[in-house]
């Protein structure tokens, strides 16, 4: 089984499972294109040592980048910035590695441990 988006005008808006041999009749004739995309390749790495397809899976509201062949998830804040190796969104401080659990603060740009009241 292979997935497929449809990408209108950059943007996906729709994901799909069909095999390969019959895709061409589980495809609607609207505007957009289908592209393929790979469930097991996530900032550019396959998770099967396989080689990996534009980037990342495609998901609804991702951005399709023709000329890095990418998909590109939404950015989660202004503040961060695209890894161009990855086309993953990164916070401009980076994450902790306290052990501890932390919320991104885009006000402060920097992250804040997340602490449970009893």
């Amino acid at each position: 089984m292979a997935h497929y988006a449809k990408v209108e005008n950059n943007i996906v808006t729709q994901v799909i499972v069909a095999e390969a041999e019959f895709f061409d009749t589980f495809v609607d004739s609207s505007p957009g294109e289908w592209i393929q995309t790979s469930y097991n390749t996530h900032g550019g790495v396959h998770a099967n040592d396989e080689t990996p397809l534009r980037k990342n899976y495609a998901g609804v509201g991702f951005t399709y980048d023709s000329t890095r062949d990418a998909f590109i998830p939404p950015q989660p804040y202004p503040s961060w910035l695209l890894n161009e190796d990855t086309c993953l969104w990164q916070a401009p401080v980076a994450y902790p590695t306290d052990d501890k659990v932390y919320d991104w603060n885009e006000d402060t740009t920097s992250w804040v441990e997340v602490t449970e009241e009893i």
